[in-house]
């Protein structure tokens, strides 16, 4: 199964690759984040660090980042857009991103996203961990829909994916309510 149950070094291992990722990038990366659910206490995931690389312009970024990155394991996808909420009247143009993924034996895997300071793909990245942080109450649910499908789509992850947004797009709307109640923000 691509879906584990949390495991608590995952937080530490998280921030490893953090520090790892501000040394080899510099000030084009405005902030470099441990995202996904292996940021969430408690959480089961894929067993892949989500670092989340915020920036001021994407290309310049890319450009900038591309030796680097390639130097410690990562290679650039064709991944250019997150998945627009249902609901979100946003043009998909607002959702873009660099995405470069490390998959190499021995060291922690990692998915980077690279997304525009201010755009609404990073800002909701952010809040879906910190709302998760701040209602532990909702992690076991979550974590056990996770596992359940993983195991119903066995290992395709394409359809893990189509299935589990809809869920996503749940947990944003009542992460809205939160962030404007609370005064939440980036």
């Amino acid at each position: 199964m691509f879906i584990a149950v949390h495991d608590p070094l995952w937080s530490r291992s998280g921030a490893e690759v953090v520090r790892e990722l501000v040394g080899v990038l510099g000030s084009d990366a405005v902030r470099v984040e441990h995202i996904g659910s292996t940021s969430v206490p408690g959480m089961a995931a894929k067993p892949v660090f989500d670092v989340q690389v915020s920036v001021v312009d994407l290309e310049a970024a890319a450009r900038s980042f591309e030796g680097p990155l390639a130097g410690s394991g990562f290679e650039l996808l064709p991944y250019r857009h997150d998945h627009v909420p249902a609901g979100c009247a946003d043009p998909a143009d607002r959702w873009v991103k660099r995405f470069w993924s490390r998959r190499v034996p021995g060291v922690a895997p990692v998915n980077l996203h690279c997304r525009l300071v201010g755009s609404p793909n990073e800002r909701l990245a952010l809040l879906f961990r910190d709302w998760f942080r701040a209602h532990p109450e909702a992690v076991p649910a979550y974590a056990a829909f996770k596992l359940s499908l993983a195991a119903a789509v066995r290992e395709d992850l394409d359809r893990y994916t189509e299935v589990k947004d809809p869920v996503v797009d749940l947990v944003a709307v009542v992460a809205e309510r939160w962030a404007a109640a609370t005064g939440w923000r980036v």
